[in-house]
């Protein structure tokens, strides 16, 4: 099961009653295909929402027809209202006509931030969809209708409740409110009646971010071991050269303790050379340095 089908199931569990039951069928219906005096019929393949969708269908007064029919990827539902007169009794159920130059959304039918909230998880229900937050933070709600969306985001934008910033966008036909921003994506989820979701979104996050942190460090303590070893390597080969040509001794007093050490132990770090020779890491390094240099200077 997909994110978006779990948060979804997660706000059809939430029971609700009276204005915000009625308030969240608007938000349902008002975003859905069926909103229409014309004929048209929603697919979905979420059992639970096409029993609600139906039922909410009924509870107004008007009848629909459910039809069952089976995918490769799994069931379907199509619900669809075939007869005009019942098309009608949904629409003034919330006083719509089908007639109206433009669908808007109806803030008279919206009483309170109780009812605002169950509108939002209603539209969210019908045309919304949210990225697998493992992957990305995008959450949006489509409609065919330019001016319900601008409404949608208006009423977003101006919740006293939320701190959002919604986006809109167009997309193969079809205008968008959309959230990206993991922080008010769990917000919005949480205002809705999806605390659970909201949840395993930050979650998600945290993961991600624990991932690449420990990928970042990962990536950097491999840079370090490769340019310690390259400067080992390139250091091992100094003071071979060294005693080959003139010996051991020819290096001074200073610098034959640390070019033995060196030699032993090829693999140790500037730090565990210090450590061994109860210096500080510069006096190491700097003793290195003058190792090469003696080495390059044979070479005069």
């Amino acid at each position: 099961m997909t994110f978006s089908a779990s948060l979804k199931n997660e706000l059809l569990r939430a029971e609700c009653f009276g204005e915000q039951r009625q308030a969240e069928s608007y938000g349902m219906l008002l975003f859905s295909r069926l909103f229409s005096l014309r004929q048209n019929a929603v697919t979905t393949e979420n059992r639970l929402f096409a029993q609600e969708l139906s039922g909410r269908i009924g509870e107004l007064g008007a009848l629909c027809e459910v039809r069952f029919s089976l995918r490769r990827k799994g069931e379907a539902f199509h619900i669809s209202i075939p007869f005009e007169g019942e098309r009608e009794k949904l629409l003034s159920a919330f006083g719509y006509s089908g007639r109206e130059l433009s669908l808007r959304i109806r803030p008279q039918l919206l009483k309170n931030a109780a009812s605002q909230r169950a509108f939002l998880r209603g539209a969210f229900l019908s045309a919304g969809s949210v990225s697998d937050p493992s992957r990305d933070y995008h959450l949006e709600i489509a409609s065919a209708h330019r001016a319900l969306i601008s409404d949608l985001a208006s009423l977003l934008l101006q919740n006293p409740e939320l701190d959002l910033s919604p986006g809109q966008s167009s997309r193969a036909g079809k205008s968008v409110v959309y959230l990206k921003d993991s922080e008010k994506i769990s917000d919005f989820l949480t205002f809705i009646g999806a605390p659970q979701s909201a949840m395993e979104l930050m979650q998600a996050k945290m993961l991600k971010e624990v991932r690449n942190y420990v990928n970042r460090k990962s990536n950097f303590e491999t840079a370090n071991i490769d340019k310690t070893v390259k400067a080992a390597v390139e250091q091992n080969l100094a003071i071979e050269k060294v005693i080959e040509k003139k010996g051991i001794d020819y290096f001074p007093p200073s610098l034959r303790e640390i070019a033995a050490l060196r030699l032993r132990n090829p693999e140790m770090s500037l730090r565990e050379l210090s450590e061994e020779l109860s210096l500080s890491r510069s006096g190491v390094n700097h003793r290195l340095k003058k190792i090469l240099e003696i080495a390059e200077d044979l070479d005069d």
